[in-house]
């Protein structure tokens, strides 16, 4: 019994012991890693009425940790709650919500930050430098921090840590809470980044949830300035008056730590001019701006940088961070436009999209549907202009250039027929150019050019068609008579050559033909000079023989006066018959030579040789002569040489008769005329 009761005795001291130690005197061991909020459950100062913290020995949370170490807390008066450090990885965010404090004011959603409050870690300072109760606009980065967990709440990705008060709706609001920063993807910076180098296509619009309201007539917060590290620090936004809303400025490339309870970020693309474009810029913020078009346009006004309304000046092509909330980008194309009017065809910049052939009636009556190509311009400078006159550039194709266009060649189509419509394209176009040209200017538009296409008819209808054909069987018909006008010239050439080819061949021959033309007309003309002069020599043989005959009839005139009259008369008379001398000669030789024939034995030709030259030594032979002479003769006629009448004169000496008496006839007796 003795040893039961020695054990019982340790057992009860042990117990005793630890009753003093760790219920009376209250032995607390904190871990290095640890921190413990000190629950005070009674005090001489009484108790707290609105608040949670304990500031001046109030039963209630103490506002001050136990670190890491041994402390004495009876737990008779006092309740401890040990938790580990908090600790926040890298590249994360943490949230405050703050059970005790002052209440927020109207125009607060979150409670402003207390630089006396160490990051939360001093629940003292806060208080005392009128930290609010709620959700706070501080936010804990990276790091291990030491909360009273009794006064803040540390709100992060995957838990709530918090000392709960058995407060049911006071947790369901903190869930909500944390389901609400999940959803804005708030637990971790904004990161606006391009792949490798390159800057990102992406930016951040913001809109802050907390300060003053933007004032009346505004829609988007002005710029405050660069003191608030991009909305990184609320209270500083704040206090360079910052408002909540939209925000004019925008981020761009970087990390920002931003809490999103106090602003939140939406991406958006940034605008892009693209090459061949310029942006006008239509501005939803600002103040009030002075017109710059002048009191001569009407139809609208241009304003400066930072007004309301149409910026005078167009961003040039490049990429540029613009809040859309505060503005738009309309893209000009700068470049040549080609608007189709033809339902076949849609350019890739779709003004074209709603243009259809235009329906025209011909001076003829007919009816086609006539396809078109305008090619247009628009000065960059004047883009501003446009805009504010037609609000974009697909507002300006179909309210003013589709009916401007479709009327002008409306009307120019009842002025001509169909045919003359195809044919008088090329002048209709040039004509075009020109009118349409100051139509465009006043729209500030530069008109490049006017193509038109061919006309086109009506389903199932085929006159236009037939006219066609006919146009095209007479463009064959005459590109044939080109062609056949052709082949004959070229046969022609072909021709041509050949011939020139063979005189190549034969020009040898030609030549020695030629040179021998030259040798046979020098041999006839020896031969006509050689006759010729034996011409002369019979004349003048004959011119002898007068003379004698002349002489010897003198002696014997007045016995044969009468008949050689009587015969000389009847000689003219003959010599005028015959229409000449020479012809009258020709016969009487003939006559004589036909009658020495008949009556001589003597040989017409000879039989070794025929002279046509005088030999003195034969002059006594009557027949040799007589052939001589009309040899001579007959020479003389063949090459065309005439005998002068004025240097023969015919008697009846200068022919030998045996028939006829010699009788002396004198000179003059026997008239000129007679050769």
């Amino acid at each position: 019994m003795s040893t039961y009761v020695l054990v019982l005795l340790v057992v009860g001291g042990v117990f005793l012991l630890y009753l003093l130690i760790f219920q009376i005197l209250g032995l607390r061991i904190i871990k290095s890693n640890e921190v413990a909020v000190v629950e005070k459950w009674w005090s001489i100062h009484g108790s707290l009425k609105d608040s949670i913290i304990a500031l001046h020995g109030e039963a209630g949370y103490s506002p001050d940790l136990l670190r890491g170490g041994i402390h004495f807390r009876s737990t008779l008066m006092y309740r401890i709650h040990r938790y580990p450090l908090i600790t926040i990885p890298q590249g994360q965010i943490a949230y405050i919500f703050s059970k005790d404090g002052v209440p927020l004011t109207p125009n607060q959603t979150l409670g402003k930050i207390v630089p006396e409050a160490n990051n939360f870690q001093d629940v003292r300072g806060f208080l005392q430098n009128g930290g609010q109760r709620g959700p706070q606009r501080g936010i804990l980065r990276e790091g291990t921090y030491a909360i009273n967990l009794a006064q803040f709440v540390v709100i992060t990705q995957k838990e709530i840590k918090a000392i709960y008060t058995g407060n049911k709706q006071e947790r369901l609001e903190l869930e909500s809470m944390q389901g609400t920063l999940t959803l804005r993807d708030a637990f971790v910076p904004v990161v606006i980044m391009g792949k490798g180098n390159d800057i990102s296509d992406l930016m951040g619009i913001v809109t802050v949830h907390d300060s003053s309201p933007l004032q009346q007539g505004e829609i988007i917060a002005p710029e405050v300035g660069e003191g608030h590290a991009s909305y990184q620090d609320p209270e500083q936004f704040i206090t360079l008056g910052g408002r909540r809303g939209k925000q004019i400025e925008v981020l761009t490339d970087g990390t920002y730590y931003i809490n999103r309870l106090f602003a939140t970020v939406e991406f958006r693309p940034k605008t892009v001019v693209p090459i061949g474009y310029v942006g006008v810029v239509v501005s939803f913020f600002g103040i009030q701006g002075v017109d710059t078009t002048g009191s001569e346009y009407r139809h609208g006004e241009l304003v400066e940088n930072g007004c309301k309304g149409v910026l005078q000046k167009p961003l040039m092509p490049g990429k540029y961070a613009f809040n859309t909330d505060a503005g738009k980008v309309i893209l000009v194309p700068t470049t040549n436009i080609i608007l189709k009017w033809n339902r076949g065809e849609v350019g890739e910049h779709k003004y074209d999209q709603n243009l259809s052939e235009v329906d025209i009636i011909t001076k003829d009556a007919f009816e086609p549907s006539l396809p078109l190509s305008v090619v247009m311009h628009i000065d960059y400078k004047q883009a501003p202009w446009v805009i504010q006159r037609f609000g974009d550039i697909s507002m300006l194709v179909n309210q003013s250039l589709d009916p401007l266009v479709s009327a002008y060649f409306k009307d120019v189509a009842q002025t001509k027929t169909l045919i003359e419509l195809i044919q008088e394209r090329s002048s209709i176009r040039e004509r075009a150019v020109i009118e349409m040209k100051n139509k465009f200017e006043k729209y500030n538009l530069q008109l490049e050019e006017v193509l038109i296409g061919t006309p086109k008819s009506s389903k199932g209808d085929v006159q236009i068609e037939n006219i066609l054909t006919q146009l095209r069987e007479r463009q064959i018909a005459e590109e044939k008579k080109i062609t056949y006008q052709k082949q004959q010239s070229a046969a022609e050439s072909e021709k041509s050559l050949r011939e020139a080819q063979a005189v190549a061949e034969q020009q040898s021959f030609l030549t020695k033909s030629k040179i021998q033309i030259e040798i046979e007309g020098n041999s006839g003309a020896a031969l006509a000079s050689k006759a010729e002069q034996e011409a002369n020599q019979i004349i003048a043989l004959a011119k002898a023989n007068a003379s004698k005959v002349r002489l010897e009839g003198e002696a014997d005139a007045s016995k044969e006066t009468n008949v050689g009259i009587a015969k000389a008369q009847a000689i003219d008379a003959q010599v005028k018959a015959y229409g000449g001398a020479k012809y009258r000669i020709i016969q009487e030789i003939t006559e004589k030579l036909a009658d020495a024939i008949k009556n001589t034995s003597v040989d017409i030709v000879p039989k070794t040789m025929v002279s046509l030259g005088g030999n003195s030594e034969n002059n006594n032979s009557s027949s040799p002569m007589i052939l001589d002479t009309l040899l001579r003769l007959i020479t003389l006629d063949k090459l065309g040489i005439s005998i002068p009448e004025d240097n023969v004169t015919i008697s009846e000496a200068n022919v030998p008769d045996a028939n006829i008496p010699e009788t002396n006839v004198p000179e003059t007796n026997v008239p000129n005329t007679c050769h």
